[in-house]
């Protein structure tokens, strides 16, 4: 997958353009065990926001998330799922989401968010947790794991496709926001709509935009076959809105 320049964009989402890392990778303890990510420290002290990859792994696309989360005032980690494996082929990529320990991975996720919400520049009590793909329907698991913690979670065109993984939305005590696309062939509108039930069902306060006229990814800037800059930008500015409100 080659890497795009990212198009000048309006408000927030365009402190985006920087090219510089903000952040460094760390370990942090994962029940028992050590996990590790990457962490994007805000300049001044804010709240905390969990980033959680698509498939490809924690690629330089991932990173440059929690950068953008860092210059808008957050303290952003992205907890790395594979362990270190990254791919740019879809196959390999989808052989690396099937094979997840999702044991593993809730251990991950959940020692990310103590050792987010225990760091120096965090002012948050809890988390906001953000995803995209594979990552949107984790970031959805870890806020039916973690209603202690997670304060706001926006799925980005979120998908569980693991067997029997589905989880128990009335756990879920946080407001959900999440960001879909018309022409998803893995996640499309119908089955949206079902999420959207589902959450209803169970009482939640949880809102599910589809975005008109885009693909799947429609976030990530560096596939322009699907890129969005007029989407991308919406749902950011959204989501950075919603964890400002909630993530306190």
């Amino acid at each position: 997958m080659v890497g795009l320049a990212r198009g000048l964009l309006a408000g927030v989402f365009a402190a985006g353009t920087s090219v510089d890392r903000m952040g460094d990778m760390i370990e942090f303890a994962s029940n028992g065990s050590t996990g590790q990510g990457y962490l994007a420290v805000a300049p001044r002290h804010g709240p905390g926001v969990i980033v959680i990859q698509e498939w490809w792994g924690l690629v330089p696309h991932i990173r440059d998330v929690c950068d953008r989360f860092a210059e808008a005032g957050f303290t952003a980690l992205a907890p790395d799922l594979y362990r270190g494996e990254v791919t740019t082929e879809p196959d390999e990529a989808g052989k690396l989401m099937m094979a997840l320990n999702l044991d593993r991975a809730a251990k991950d996720m959940s020692g990310a968010i103590d050792a987010l919400v225990a760091h120096r520049s965090v002012t948050s009590t809890g988390v906001g947790v953000v995803g995209f793909c594979m990552g949107g329907g984790l970031a959805l698991k870890l806020a039916c794991a973690r209603p202690d913690a997670v304060l706001a979670c926006a799925p980005f065109y979120g998908l569980i496709p693991w067997a029997g993984a589905q989880p128990d939305w009335n756990q879920i005590s946080c407001p959900v926001r999440g960001h879909y696309a018309e022409l998803d062939a893995f996640f499309g509108p119908a089955a949206v709509a079902d999420l959207q039930d589902s959450l209803n069902a169970a009482g939640k306060d949880a809102r599910l935009r589809i975005h008109a006229g885009v693909d799947h990814a429609f976030f990530n800037d560096t596939r322009p076959e699907v890129y969005s800059a007029d989407a991308a930008t919406e749902a950011w500015n959204e989501t950075v809105e919603l964890f400002r409100s909630a993530v306190r």
